[in-house]
């Protein structure tokens, strides 16, 4: 083994029970915890640039699947936001076993707003990117539309690595993609007003040329009490476009503490 694979912190996977749910996760390195929540159709391997780096730079890395995503089994009834932020408040609760950062991608930036919310206590930092949080940021024309219109080229599209690592089967797919379009017609319509809530240091990260407009993304950065906004060159894809650029803010924003606890050097004294 070279000097560049030692770099790379191996990863840990497992099923976890989160409330009586089989819930999968990935997990690598050693230090602070920092949780990544994916976004729809998608799973663990969608972190695949940022997670070792983040690894490497110290943390403990967690990225767990939610409920009918990837190697995690769907439950029966609607899948919701609101149902998705109750799974991974208990994830922290039970799995993490306490306050972490947690970095959202897509739905999951939605479902990381929403935990911060309701458990303010389990979120330490928040990273926000690429999500509208209600219809009125959404960029018209774009992948929910797209969604919604593209029948089964689209859903052969995103079925791939589902019907690879379901325990539900392939034959499962149509059932979630129903579902996850149903949520995505009607959610998110969180009003910016209630951001105030939110007590986290908070990182809105988007692309110029994302899902959600610009206009939208400044006013959920001012709406938010500790909120700042990075905008880059980029669409939905970014941490896998510029995952260089992308790793580099994550290491600088969640690492934010630790440069202020540490000491400054002393001044040298004039002769």
């Amino acid at each position: 083994m070279g000097p560049a694979a030692r770099l790379i912190p191996e990863v840990v996977v497992a099923y976890v029970d989160v409330n009586g749910l089989a819930t999968w996760h990935e997990v690598r390195g050693e230090g602070e915890p920092v949780v990544l929540l994916h976004g729809a159709f998608a799973g663990a391997s969608s972190w695949v640039a940022q997670a070792p780096a983040l690894a490497r730079a110290g943390y403990k890395v967690l990225a767990p699947e939610r409920r009918g995503h990837a190697h995690t089994p769907d439950v029966e009834g609607p899948l919701s936001y609101g149902v998705m932020a109750g799974d991974t408040v208990a994830y922290l609760d039970t799995v993490v076993g306490g306050p972490a950062r947690l970095v959202g991608w897509s739905d999951g930036a939605v479902v990381a707003l929403l935990v911060a919310q309701r458990r303010p206590d389990l979120v330490d930092r928040l990273v926000l990117i690429g999500q509208y949080y209600n219809s009125a940021g959404r960029v018209s024309g774009g992948l929910t539309d797209q969604l919604a219109g593209g029948g089964d080229q689209v859903m052969g599209f995103l079925r791939g690595e589902y019907d690879r690592v379901s325990p539900d089967g392939p034959e499962h797919f149509p059932v979630v993609y129903a579902k996850t379009l149903r949520m995505l017609e009607t959610e998110p319509e969180i009003e910016l007003a209630s951001l105030a809530t939110v007590e986290a240091p908070t990182l809105v990260l988007q692309g110029d040329r994302d899902e959600v407009t610009l206009e939208h993304g400044a006013a959920v950065a001012t709406a938010l009490p500790r909120g700042r906004l990075a905008v880059l060159p980029g669409t939905h894809l970014l941490p896998m476009e510029s995952p260089e650029v992308v790793n580099a803010l994550l290491v600088w924003f969640l690492g934010a503490h630790r440069r202020r606890a540490t000491p400054a050097s002393p001044r040298p004294r004039r002769a």
